[in-house]
């Protein structure tokens, strides 16, 4: 049987002929033809959704929070007063109080960064360098396991284990250690453990990059192993330990919850945001106040980004 094309306005002769089957020419798509000419249509056809996305949800966010952060609160209604002012953000910026709780704010977001730094390159050194293949699997995979947990209940687990009297107390009080109990430090162990994995990955992506012909030829040149990871892997590595600082300092710049939870009466920035659009129901303050871990992170994103980082996300 031989198969043909039927033209257009035209009948084929085959038609007419017996044990010839006619296959109909497919319909041309005007729209799909159209943009298959134009590369630059067709690829803002597609950036058109996410941008759109983009612009709505972070953009316009933002936007509306810095015009809100210029509104007030009128203290006899407790209406907001459309009227423009710098008034919040001038007092944001210039009292003594919100002063401290930033550098306090800073101090907790840097230590846990430096922790989760201290913890992690080993973690992900063994991960990627020592163990097999099918050990590399099973420990990721554990690395990842606490993500899976609810937020509060690994905040309301560091409560119990540094309560008065908590495990902590009661495993360490032979050794002479005691729990700090919900204080600072209580914030800085708790975000350090809950961001940990965020330091890990990253770093273990680093590791993988690193080839182990360069690890063997810093050992046949006679390097020792301190010497093979200070000289040769870490300036590999910095680009992946700054992604990592990345997510454990903005997130824990950011966070309110586990200062709730573990900190006492320790305040941050987050806390003193939730406070203004809850109880205070100042909206217009909270936004200034939540200006300033957006500014300091669009100057850590500025300064980190010549150094590779940004593509180690």
């Amino acid at each position: 049987m031989t198969l043909q094309t039927q033209q257009p306005g035209r009948k084929a002769e085959s038609d007419t002929l017996p044990g010839h089957a006619v296959v109909p020419r497919a319909r041309k798509n005007t729209l799909s033809a159209w943009l298959t000419r134009s590369p630059r249509l067709r690829l803002a056809g597609l950036l058109t959704a996410p941008a759109g996305w983009l612009v709505l949800v972070y953009i316009a966010a933002l936007a509306a929070l810095l015009i809100t952060a210029l509104w007030t609160v009128d203290t006899f209604t407790g209406k907001v007063s459309t009227t423009w002012t710098f008034a919040n953000v001038l007092q944001v910026v210039t009292d003594p109080v919100y002063q401290i709780i930033t550098l306090r704010t800073l101090w907790i977001a840097l230590a846990v960064t430096v922790i989760d730094v201290v913890i992690a390159v080993p973690i992900a050194f063994f991960i990627a360098k020592v163990a097999t293949a099918n050990w590399q699997k099973i420990l990721v995979v554990a690395v990842l396991m606490p993500l899976w947990a609810s937020y509060l209940v690994k905040a309301y687990a560091w409560r119990n284990v540094l309560a008065d009297g908590g495990l902590l107390e009661w495993l360490g009080t032979p050794l002479g250690v005691h729990s700090p109990g919900y204080s600072e430090s209580a914030v800085i162990i708790t975000l350090a453990y809950i961001w940990l994995p965020y330091m890990i990955l990253p770093i273990h992506a680093g590791f993988e990059k690193v080839p182990d012909s360069l690890l063997e030829a810093s050992g046949d040149l006679g390097a020792k192993p301190l010497k093979t990871m200070r000289l040769v892997m870490l300036p590999i590595l910095i680009p992946s330990i700054i992604a990592g600082s990345i997510f454990t300092f903005s997130l824990s710049l950011g966070d309110y919850i586990t200062a709730q939870i573990v900190g006492g009466t320790t305040q941050m920035l987050g806390t003193v945001v939730y406070a203004n659009v809850g109880a205070a129901n100042n909206l217009p303050f909270a936004s200034a106040v939540s200006l300033i871990p957006i500014v300091i992170i669009m100057v850590y994103l500025f300064v980190v980004r010549r150094t590779g980082a940004l593509n180690n996300l």
